[in-house]
């Protein structure tokens, strides 16, 4: 067998050396022999992978050890050649390297092509009323498989998710490839608006419908917000279409705070009044000069 003196490669006379020595050995020679540095120079790229496959030896405690024995015995004889064992073409070791520690080379090209890999992430989407958002609600979905198969879950969605916002499931997405993680199951929340609130960032906004007189008298009213009761007070004479904003009445900002309740006002009149109600507004047609068409 052919061996390969590693010290002598790296420019060192003997293996009492430190490891900071072999690093800063291997950078000098590396730096020397580098193929950018003597390019279309195969004599210099031989050499350049011969200080790599020293350093690769030399750097590991045990695999040092275990060379250094060979190294006792081979180094100072007549008949030992230090740098001549061949490698095959574009090969990273050597023939000596390879019998000394069996084809590296391979297992490296093998653990290479199965490096664990995560699985892919899935993402799905659930549909949710803003009330169960505001106050957060067990949920229950269904993801196929990639065999077809239904795989249930039961989701806790958070008490003041945003919309759009994602629920991370980790290890529940596709499987992993050689031994990597499965992916992860991402579940994206859509907040639907209902007829009594719609949602636009951390406000709500709702519906007030007034009746003539409370618009044009001025009124308190109790509405119900989306988690208490809520007393508003209505200016006399506002108009059908004018927004009322009451702070901190709305949607959780995330932040221990909330959105604004904004109102939308609507004056409604009555679609089959009474004889009496008839009456008012037939006097009121008489006796009033108010024309909402004349600005």
């Amino acid at each position: 067998m052919i061996f390969k003196d590693y010290y002598k490669i790296l420019g060192l006379q003997t293996n009492k050396v430190t490891m900071s020595q072999i690093k800063m050995a291997y950078r000098e020679q590396a730096k020397k022999y580098h193929p950018d540095v003597n390019i279309s120079n195969k004599k210099y790229e031989e050499r350049f992978k011969d200080i790599n496959e020293a350093y690769r030896v030399l750097s590991d405690t045990l695999s040092k050890r275990k060379y250094d024995r060979m190294w006792y015995r081979n180094v100072g004889k007549s008949n030992a050649s230090y740098e001549e064992s061949k490698r095959n073409k574009d090969s990273l070791f050597s023939d000596f390297f390879n019998m000394f520690f069996g084809n590296v080379e391979e297992n490296i090209l093998s653990k290479e092509k199965k490096t664990p890999s995560k699985g892919e992430n899935i993402e799905t989407e659930i549909n949710i009323s803003i009330e169960d958002a505001f106050r957060g609600k067990e949920q229950s979905i269904g993801v196929r498989t990639v065999e077809g198969k239904l795989k249930k879950f039961k989701v806790q969605v958070p008490a003041g998710i945003q919309n759009n916002e994602k629920i991370r499931i980790v290890g529940q997405g596709k499987q992993g490839k050689d031994g990597g993680k499965n992916g992860d199951l991402f579940i994206r929340v859509k907040i639907n608006n209902d007829e009594r609130f719609s949602l636009e960032g951390y406000d709500l906004k709702a519906n007030l419908y007034l009746t003539p007189w409370e618009a044009a008298l001025s009124t308190k009213v109790t509405i119900n917000g989306i988690n208490e009761d809520v007393s508003v007070y209505v200016p006399a004479g506002i108009q059908s279409g004018e927004k009322i904003e009451i702070e901190n009445k709305g949607y959780k900002d995330g932040k221990g705070g909330r959105g604004k309740l904004i109102l939308d006002t609507k004056i409604m009149i009555p679609k089959k009044p009474n004889e009496e109600e008839l009456n008012l507004f037939k006097k009121m047609e008489k006796m009033s000069k108010f024309n909402p068409r004349i600005s």
